[in-house]
């Protein structure tokens, strides 16, 4: 049996934009426009617009952990203009969320996958 999607793709496809949305949306909460929103996160206004209003990356739903770890970057973007640590930090939401076994179960509704497969949940472990 063939699992034709690999963790990166489902990364790539999913869970970024899930993360990307929640971040957008804590932005906007705390009162930055959505123009700058984007600059910020370096993506397109439209892009924000499709997060805000749950059009993308909806697909996975965060656990509170990864929220959390969300919201303390939006509050962290909000008090500063520095972005160096968005990517770092988006990675380690990225790793706190690889490590449960929320990829796994989208693998398996998306693919063939047998559910026995944990590649998704252990590359990171």
């Amino acid at each position: 049996m063939f699992c034709l999607k690999s963790p990166c793709e489902l990364v790539i496809w999913y869970l970024l934009p899930s993360v990307r949305s929640e971040l957008a949306k804590e932005l906007v909460k705390l009162g930055f426009s959505q123009k700058e929103v984007a600059k910020r996160l370096g993506i397109s206004e439209a892009a924000v617009s499709h997060y805000v209003k749950e059009k993308r990356g909806k697909k996975i739903d965060l656990d509170k952990e990864a929220r959390n770890e969300i919201k303390r970057l939006a509050n962290d973007m909000a008090s500063s203009d520095d972005a160096t640590n968005l990517i770092p930090r988006t990675c380690e939401i990225c790793i706190l969320v690889r490590k449960s076994d929320v990829l796994c179960k989208l693998h398996r509704s998306l693919d063939s996958v047998p559910a026995n497969c944990k590649v998704c949940s252990e590359l990171f472990k």
